[in-house]
């Protein structure tokens, strides 16, 4: 009885939610040009899941008593995706993630029905959280690994600059010659740095170009790099390249750091497997003489 009532409820829930859209759409568009769209598939998706839960999130002012976890989820999404990421695409994610769960949930509701197990409706709410929660986790994550990708990388670009430099190129010139033979696309440094360059080229001021590098890039080290490079860039020669040699040194050692870390973090990972092998080296040791006994 539980098991109907809660599938029931769910589903005319959600028909609620996209049957209200679905009749907001038709009296602002023609029949055909919204067969044409659902067709896509795109249309469909967004309707049942993103714009749905957006609207119901809205009206349940969710988007407010959530603004300081959905504000950080915001930041780093900027962080990773450029400047242009504005609010309301951050807040269709969200929404996005809490129509993934609660369509977690509807299923699970279906499918405890037939085998009346209630076990399954409590499954189906603890997939609907993870399902919430996970985006919000794994973009931190992602910010923090672009950061060690960033710092990993940054004192070969600090020292192929230095070595352009002292070999007579001019700061910019520099700037533009470290990204060749780079995977430009590929790597979060050399995208930013990239740009940097192609602003430069395009006439843009040289502490303008730097700047913007700074604030897309995000992390502390790029900003002293930054800092140093505006400070002494119009000196060039030795002198530019003793200022930035230092901050060479102190990159190198954050390096070294964060590959340690690495190190460890992949240590760890296989004391799981390794017990797992343990255990099953036990059974099959064991299992004979157990039964042998027996």
């Amino acid at each position: 009885m539980i098991e109907a009532l809660a599938a029931l409820s769910l589903t005319a829930g959600w028909l609620y939610m996209a049957g209200g859209l679905v009749l907001k759409q038709l009296r602002h568009k023609h029949v055909k040009e919204l067969a044409a769209a659902a067709g896509t598939g795109d249309w469909l998706k967004r309707l049942l899941i993103i714009d749905a839960f957006a609207g119901q999130l809205e009206r349940l002012k969710a988007f407010d008593t959530f603004q300081l976890p959905l504000g950080s989820y915001h930041m780093k999404l900027v962080v990773l995706n450029g400047s242009e990421w504005t609010l309301e695409r951050t807040k269709a994610e969200a929404a996005a993630c809490t129509g993934k769960g609660y369509a977690a949930f509807t299923s699970c509701a279906w499918l405890s029905l037939p085998v009346q197990e209630p076990l399954l409706l409590l499954m189906g709410a603890v997939f609907a959280v993870l399902l919430v929660v996970r985006p919000f986790i794994e973009t931190g994550k992602r910010v923090e690994l672009r950061k060690q990708q960033i710092i990993m990388e940054l004192p070969n670009m600090l020292s192929q600059l230095m070595l352009l430099v002292g070999a007579g190129e001019t700061v910019q010139q520099a700037i533009a010659r470290c990204l060749n033979g780079k995977d430009r696309n590929g790597h979060p440094l050399y995208r930013e740095w990239r740009l940097a360059a192609e602003s430069m080229r395009n006439g843009m001021p040289f502490d303008m170009a730097i700047e913007k590098l700074n604030r897309r890039c995000a992390v502390q080290e790029v900003s002293i790099f930054t800092t140093v490079l505006l400070l002494n860039y119009r000196r060039g020669g030795e002198h530019f390249v003793l200022a930035l040699r230092e901050l060479s040194y102190t990159l190198w050692e954050k390096r070294k750091a964060i590959a340690r870390t690495r190190g460890e973090q992949a240590s760890s990972k296989l004391v799981f497997p390794m017990v797992g092998i343990l255990l099953v080296l036990m059974v099959l040791v064991g299992a004979p003489a157990f039964l042998l006994m027996s």
